[in-house]
């Protein structure tokens, strides 16, 4: 009865570790369906058309990598789940095992990755604001006593409030719960500017009812590296993503698709970005770095 009784105790123990240690590709192959997730409003990386489904150029990556997910796992009926996420609920929905992978604007950080893991680098951009067109605002110093909005969750809240802090700026910092919303804060009147990643900032202010009445101003705070997210301490799926992207990056059919999201019109209003590759990602097209922002 005793040697029953540790036994019990023992297959309970493990249990949990089981369920923990289960890979993704295990996890999907299992299943017959992966879970997807993408942004609303992150233009061009993830949004909505209209026709409301996602769309854009870090959803099409994932539409080639889960095409390489139905091979590793011989399931080609594979049924993909998507899921709209926020810059709140994206890391607690990928660990709970709600979504498999993100594909956003998300920034690859230390602090993030103490929580998830980052695919090679996709991306890079720095904090600037988006502000009524003709606003005197050129620097954060300009916003002194002023209200500024961000993103609830991201790094350019953060990033905002500590440099609010550190130099006394007495800025009255309000989050949003998206950037579309942050968006209009600032066409509306209650606050004078939206600090966001430069490139999503032009991607709001491009797909505005009137763009002219919007600009984006002042140079990056910060520059940091956007990347595909997926669970942490799962190196088999980790590999296939980085390889799949990889593989885009040494054909060409990474620059392409880059060419296409940013560099030319785009649903579902047909604007052009005009975003050339900066150095930073031209470089690790060679490197495949995904080194995080600090």
């Amino acid at each position: 009865m005793r040697r029953l009784s540790l036994s019990l105790i023992a297959v309970a123990c493990a249990l949990p570790f089981a369920a923990q240690a289960q890979s993704t590709l295990d996890k999907v192959k299992a299943s017959g369906s992966i879970g997807v997730a993408y942004r609303e409003s992150s233009i061009p990386f993830s949004y909505l058309d209209d026709k409301a489904q996602p769309t854009g150029f870090g959803w099409e990556i994932c539409g080639k990598i889960v095409d390489e997910v139905k091979k590793a796992t011989g399931r080609a009926d594979l049924k993909v789940t998507t899921q709209a996420v926020t810059s709140a609920n994206r890391i607690p929905l990928l660990a709970n095992g709600t979504i498999d992978i993100e594909c956003g604007s998300t920034t690859n950080n230390s602090e993030r990755a103490k929580q998830v893991a980052f695919a090679t680098n996709y991306f890079y951009t720095g904090t600037r604001f988006l502000v009524k067109a003709g606003t005197a605002v050129k620097t954060l110093a300009d916003l002194k006593g002023k209200t500024v909005v961000s993103t609830t969750g991201t790094t350019n809240f953060k990033i905002i409030r500590s440099l609010n802090d550190e130099q006394k700026l007495g800025i009255d910092l309000i989050g949003a719960k998206d950037h579309a919303e942050a968006a209009l804060l600032v066409q509306s009147g209650r606050a004078v500017a939206f600090a966001m990643d430069d490139i999503l900032l032009y991607g709001l202010k491009a797909s505005a009812a009137n763009p002219a009445e919007l600009a984006v101003v002042g140079d990056p705070i910060q520059v940091e590296p956007y990347a595909i997210m997926l669970r942490k301490d799962d190196p088999a799926f980790k590999k296939l993503v980085d390889d799949t992207l990889a593989t885009m990056m040494k054909s060409g059919e990474f620059e392409r698709l880059y060419k296409k999201w940013f560099e030319s019109p785009i649903p579902p209003k047909g604007i052009n970005l005009q975003a050339p590759m900066s150095q930073e990602l031209k470089d690790n097209l060679k490197a495949l770095s995904d080194k995080p922002a600090t």
